[in-house]
């Protein structure tokens, strides 16, 4: 409101006095609203971890011709519902109504609510669909829309989240919005079915103010999100350590993690704390990554029993989550717990590495090999309602002497410490870790061996009783973006634990999206049940550029950097600007946009200027490419002022920095393929923290090896010594003395 004040003085901001109302990423709000909310429930969609359409005979809309989840849970709504595209906008144009602009995605609590409070009343739907035409957005499938609105949102109220509501003028242009609404008015505040009616009066009767007020919110949109350079300047060192200290003054030195609730996963920013430490050797730099790995892994965000971590913690303890599960978050935590481990040894940090692993492979994946979106954080119309656990419902399921054992393991309390906010259910306990196993081995009057392998046990029968539980709705559309992330995870867990799984599913989902989800040379960003379409962004290009370069060193195949070869090639293309150097969000192949964004900011992933800067410079090593080396170099000195003003808005792109200012270990090993003692050196690289580096391999005796030699010029004219895998330790191509032990290898790597 300042801003829109500011410009336009109070008579138009009156027009936009938007109430602040709740969204799914402000769990605070959420609960205040939760009054509001009555009836509040979603309409069960969780049948064999897919989503089941509700099927009313009456109302079909044009949603059901969309592949989305989430668009497909609306196409019987009796709302007249348009995807995004020419046929709805041509209707508000023909007809000259406003836009009602719906985002949301499938897995968010609150957009659930929404639908059935609003968007599945008649009363309401009557007023949508004489005055407005109603258009139904998936954030994840269509993130530049979300993007552009979502800015308009925050600009209009000052906060944002989803399910997001946009009124716009039939030229795209928005002129009011907020998050959620409940369909009355309370509290003194206005009710969806009285705005409805509010703004169609005054779209016939205030035109000239309405159009005044979206084409300046426009103009500010377009300044904002497009992204103009400050002029490159060259980076040092010292933005790194300036970075780890502005992050570190935020920190929760109890519960680990920034700020208060909610708290949300820093993946970013522990790596850096890692790589930090790895330099300085500063012990709270490393504290402050390890405390917040400790204290995620043991709270009720994480999932004890099936792995992996749900979206963010509602309270600065990491206990009471927002039960919804991402493909997204799960990806990049077990990448930074995977290089904690390698870091401190330390044997937790695998096991939830691990545990999530097995999660995604045994809940997410999609039978052509990539990986679903999401799980919801409802079930049968409670969120949470699949994780969580009354003490009489343990003890029935484990006996009274098993169930003391797993309650005093999980702090199992008989008064719960969980209250459904849906049916206000008491004694739900959601599990969680405070007490080291040593303390409560203790208390058991048990040995911690003996501990681990009753609780082993008990987990197996708890998990098989849970599965029998309705499950939470699955978002089962394949993202390109989310899947490389997910890939690039595999494949360092597979280096890293050895596990051939980890590498097979990178080259399965792999192999499934430069095949399925590739046409004429150019990716697509979205796959369901045999079907892919739209045009991938900037980000699915940078994350799958990274992703092939972790799968090549998996597998030493290096089509896959033939691969990454050539969608670096394609999305220089299509994304990156020669005027003002840095990649657009959007190519040439998206319409109907009101702004071509150019963002660098991360936020729940990374951006794609941030991944694309580190896949360039990476690729760059492999291939000995000095334009991607000067295009990633530049990407990043052309946003030096975010780096060093506002590193908490980039911690990925501070990563690409970091390889950047510290130049990469180009490791060249030669030997016969799957030798034991190639297998020592790879066990020696990857045992060891050394984040910044490439691994390429030779096999002399091979088919390939004359095309691996060209196609990488760091693996020419390297060869064996007295017949044994051999290891080469360069920098710009000049390397050490070649070496044939693990012990000497580490030392040349400097972790010796």
């Amino acid at each position: 409101m300042i801003w829109i004040r500011r410009f336009y003085g109070q008579r138009v901001a009156a027009l936009v006095s938007v109430v602040l109302a709740v969204s799914c990423s402000d769990p605070d709000q959420r609960a205040r609203a939760g009054a509001q909310a009555t009836g509040a429930q979603t309409t069960a969609r969780e049948a064999d971890h897919v989503l089941q359409i509700e099927t009313k005979a009456v109302h079909t809309n044009r949603l059901i011709n969309e592949t989305s989840p989430y668009l497909l849970q609306h196409a019987h709504n009796p709302v007249d519902w348009y995807p995004w595209g020419p046929e709805a906008f041509e209707k508000a144009r023909d007809e000259d109504k406003p836009i009602f602009l719906s985002v949301g995605y499938s897995s968010c609590h609150w957009c659930h609510v929404m639908e059935r409070e609003s968007f599945e009343n008649e009363e309401i739907a009557e007023i949508m669909n004489e005055h407005f035409v109603s258009i139904k957005v998936d954030r994840e499938e269509r993130p530049d829309v979300d993007e552009i609105y979502m800015t308009a949102v925050t600009r209009m109220t000052g906060s944002g989240g989803w399910p997001m509501s946009v009124f716009l003028t039939p030229e795209l242009k928005p002129f009011y919005g907020g998050t959620y609404f409940p369909p009355e008015d309370s509290f003194g505040r206005p009710g969806f079915k009285s705005l409805l009616v509010r703004l169609a009066e005054m779209w016939e009767k205030e035109r000239a103010k309405i159009n005044e007020f979206a084409d300046g919110l426009t103009d500010h949109l377009a300044g904002v999100l497009s992204g103009l350079a400050q002029g490159a300047n060259t980076l040092t060192t010292d933005i790194l350590s300036d970075a780890a200290r502005d992050l570190g003054t935020n920190f929760d030195a109890t519960y680990g993690g920034f700020g208060g609730a909610p708290k949300f996963p820093p993946s970013s920013s522990i790596a850096l704390f890692l790589r930090e430490y790895q330099r300085t050797g500063d012990e709270h730099t490393l504290r402050m990554a390890t405390l917040t790995l400790d204290r995620m892994a043991q709270g009720g965000m994480y999932d004890h029993l099936g792995g992996g971590f749900a979206r963010y913690s509602t309270d600065s303890q990491w206990l009471v989550p927002h039960f919804e599960k991402m493909l997204y978050d799960n990806a990049q935590l077990a990448q930074v717990y995977l290089e904690a481990y390698q870091l401190t040894k330390n044997p937790m940090y695998r096991r939830v590495a691990e545990e999530t692993f097995e999660y995604i492979l045994r809940d997410m994946r999609d039978e052509r090999g990539g990986f679903h979106s999401a799980e919801d954080a409802d079930s049968e119309g409670e969120e949470g309602k699949f994780y969580i656990w009354t003490r009489d419902e343990i003890t029935e399921h484990l006996g009274e002497e098993d169930a003391k054992i797993f309650a005093a393991y999980y702090n199992v309390k008989k008064g719960g410490n969980f209250q459904s906010r849906e049916k206000y259910h008491r004694n739900l306990n959601i599990l969680h870790t405070p007490r080291s196993e040593e303390q409560v081995a203790e208390n058991l009057k048990l040995t911690v061996d003996a501990l681990r392998e009753k609780m082993a046990e008990l987990k197996r029968t708890m998990l098989d009783v849970r599965s029998k539980r309705v499950r939470p709705s699955l978002d089962d559309k394949v993202l390109t973006s989310w899947n490389a992330l997910m890939i690039s995870a595999f494949a360092q867990g597979y280096r890293i634990l050895g596990d051939e799984r980890y590498r097979d599913a990178a080259v399965e989902a792999s192999t499934f999206i430069v095949t399925d989800m590739k046409r004429d040379g150019k990716l697509l960003r979205t796959h369901r049940k045999g079907e892919s379409r739209l045009p991938a962004y900037q980000h699915d290009y940078a994350y799958m550029i990274v992703a092939l370069t972790e799968v090549y060193e998996a597998t030493f195949d290096s089509a896959w950097l033939r691969e990454a070869d050539a969608l670096a090639k394609t999305m220089i293309d299509e994304f990156w600007d020669a005027g003002d150097p840095g990649f657009y969000f959007t190519s040439r192949d998206h319409k109907n946009l009101l702004v071509r964004t150019k963002p660098s900011q991360d936020s729940a992933v990374p951006s794609g200027n941030s991944m694309a800067a580190y896949g360039l410079l990476r690729l760059a090593k492999f291939l000995d490419n000095r334009d991607y080396y000067e295009k990633g170099r530049l990407l990043l000195e052309t946003n030096h002022r975010l780096l060093s003003d506002y590193p908490q808005a980039v911690p990925r792109m501070l990563g690409a920095a970091d390889f950047l200012l510290y130049p990469p270990k180009e490791i060249a090993l030669v030997g016969t393929d799957g030798s034991e003692d190639v297998q020592a050196l790879l066990d020696a690289v990857y045992g060891a923290f050394v984040p910044n580096k490439i691994v390429a391999f030779l096999d002399p005796s091979s088919d390939s090896a004359a095309s691996d030699e060209k196609d990488m010029p760091l693996l020419a004219n390297k060869t064996l010594i007295g017949d044994k895998a051999t290891a080469y330790v360069c920098k710009d191509f000049a390397c050490k003395l070649p070496v044939t032990t693990p012990e000497e290898l580490l030392q040349q790597l400097g972790v010796s």
